[in-house]
């Protein structure tokens, strides 16, 4: 028995939000009395995996198949389904994701296990196996208890910090057998979101709305994020009106994202944004009219003109 974990990778890194959710499957073996694993799929830099040690994983099984390298959510589920029978795995963990949200459902499928999407805490084990969830775009949260022999967790970003220490894990060749089914759905193109700092792994984002009044001012958000090591984000009115691409639009219909910290620029508030951005941790809103509803959800508010109040705060990170 083994609690087993799904890395993600990015330009054969590791991504941050795969590194808490491994981080968090070690703390789930250490109380259930048993060992970590995790699954890496494709090529991956050098020490990359045997730095999971240091978050508590014992092993890591790598299988660097070439037709792996495409994001195939069957391959994947079927790859990780081995890799579960393998290791005698009871529970999996999964960093919520585009793709870790499309794996795992289909990999519970495959395992008939309960599923648990949005996990925010470890586990209560004390009666049965427990989970708290967040739920209605994180106005709420949902204690789930998962009764099935084999259980299926994704990890909301920024809700686990793993501790580390100074181990390093074994990594372990592994070669799931792969039939036509498998890629039965092939993937013909990629078009990838571009950025210095891509929205779903940034720990900042400055984000802009119609208050900045055309493209052609969109510098100061830019020269915000660059100081801060920042993403940049948009409203919707923004990318509908073509002034940011539409990979940058966050909220109800775009993406959601938490950030530890989310600055607001000219953006009103509507609800439909806040559902995609009030996971925040912190939640910064820069706005000249006082009566913006942004206000109300934010930690810190700024009245004032975003031209002369951006500018300023830019001057003032710089400064530090």
């Amino acid at each position: 028995m083994s609690v087993l974990a799904f890395i993600e990778l990015d330009e054969n890194n590791i991504k941050k939000s795969s590194l808490e959710s491994a981080g968090y499957a070690a703390e789930v073996a250490k109380r259930l009395g048993t060992t970590a694993t995790a699954v890496a799929l494709g090529a991956v830099a050098g020490g990359e995996l045997e730095g999971l040690g240091k978050l508590g994983i014992q092993k890591v099984l790598h299988a660097t198949d070439g037709r792996l390298k495409e994001e195939n959510i069957q391959a994947y589920a079927s790859v990780l389904a081995q890799a579960v029978e393998k290791e005698g795995a009871e529970v999996v963990v999964f960093a919520k994701s585009s793709l870790g949200d499309a794996v795992a459902s289909r990999l519970a499928a495959k395992l008939k296990a309960g599923l648990a999407a949005n996990v925010v805490d470890l586990p209560d084990l004390i009666n049965g196996f427990r989970v708290k969830r967040s739920i209605y775009t994180g106005k709420a949260f949902a204690i789930t208890e998962i009764k099935s022999g084999k259980k299926v967790l994704t990890i909301k970003k920024n809700a686990f910090s793993p501790s580390q220490s100074g181990n390093t894990a074994t990594v372990e060749p592994f070669t799931p057998t792969l039939n036509d089914a498998d890629f039965s759905v092939a993937i013909k193109e990629k078009v990838k979101a571009t950025g210095d700092i891509l929205l779903p792994e940034a720990d900042v984002v400055v984000s802009g709305g119609r208050g900045l009044k055309g493209p052609e001012h969109w510098s100061i958000i830019e020269d915000l994020a660059k100081a801060l090591g920042a993403a940049t984000a948009c409203s919707k009115p923004v990318s509908d009106l073509g002034w940011r691409p539409h990979h940058e639009h966050v909220g109800q219909t775009g993406l959601k994202i938490s950030p530890n910290l989310y600055i607001a620029v000219g953006i009103s508030g509507a609800i439909q944004h806040l559902a995609g951005v009030n996971s925040s941790k912190v939640i910064v809103a820069i706005n000249k009219d006082p009566e913006s509803p942004f206000f109300k959800a934010a930690d810190y508010g700024i009245v004032g003109d975003a031209f002369d109040v951006v500018p300023r705060l830019t001057q003032a990170v710089k400064a530090l």
